[in-house]
């Protein structure tokens, strides 16, 4: 006789913990002057992550919160919010690690806010549009396949999840909506390194302006909050060495080295 099978331990499970966590969650409907926060007691267990707090709390206490979910793994990107202030996907941010104190939670910023958690991208694709790149997920290079000769080895130009995380960070998208922004720029850089089809020309060029490379003030607050390790302040910083040496080359001649 075969034994009965245990039931599967739960460990992201937000009831029976006996462990409560109070939340405060930015809400906001079309037609409210302003948002406000509504609070929420949710148990929470060692690896509930903020995603499973806050559609715990959409499932058990109210329905009417809106917020935006899909890969539950860090991958999509949809899920990115701030959470005590700091730029996070709440799918990979564990409840525990923010301490026992009160929860805040509030939609990215910089972007057009739609309701509660759920902002409007469109600015941020526009960011992309502008500088002649799809979007386009990448993957790991195939296991099987051999690097070329003189190709120290293969490399993902297409990380960025379209999560919005660093223009939400950026201090100065904050303050100038021209501004091309971290995505935008960290995307004119892959079309550099990756052409395919692009006009790379048109694209360093783009990035030649006072709202492009050169409005960036190294806050690094970008690379700092990226979940995907794109490094948009390293490509501003590739994009201006570009620029510069271009700059001097067209001075003193193409056979000017650094």
């Amino acid at each position: 006789m075969s034994s009965p099978v245990e039931p599967a331990n739960d460990t992201h499970a937000t009831s029976g913990t006996g462990r409560s966590v109070r939340f405060r969650v930015s809400r906001f409907k079309q037609g409210d002057r302003k948002p406000h926060y509504q609070e929420y007691a949710v148990e929470v267990a060692p690896e509930t992550t903020v995603l499973d707090a806050l559609t715990a709390i959409r499932r058990d206490q109210d329905p009417t919160l809106i917020l935006r979910h899909s890969c539950y793994h860090a991958s999509c990107g949809t899920c990115g919010m701030r959470v005590n202030d700091t730029e996070v996907l709440a799918c990979v941010t564990e409840v525990t690690e923010l301490g026992g104190g009160p929860v805040k939670v509030d939609p990215i910023a910089n972007q057009r806010l739609v309701a509660d958690l759920v902002t409007d991208m469109v600015d941020f694709y526009d960011k992309f549009t502008a500088v002649d790149q799809p979007l386009v997920r990448g993957s790991d290079a195939i296991p099987a396949a051999t690097v070329p000769p003189g190709v120290p080895g293969f490399t993902r130009f297409e990380n960025c999840i379209e999560c919005g995380l660093c223009l939400s960070a950026c201090p100065i998208v904050a303050t100038d909506p021209r501004y091309l922004g971290p995505a935008g720029l960290a995307a004119a850089q892959r079309v550099l390194e990756e052409p395919r089809e692009a006009d790379a020309f048109s694209v360093l060029r783009l990035t030649d302006d006072p709202q492009a490379a050169w409005r960036c003030h190294l806050a690094f607050e970008c690379t700092a909050v990226c979940p995907s390790n794109v490094d948009p302040a390293g490509a501003i910083m590739f994009l201006r060495r570009r620029l510069a040496s271009d700059r001097v080359k067209s001075i003193f001649g193409s056979g000017w080295r650094p």
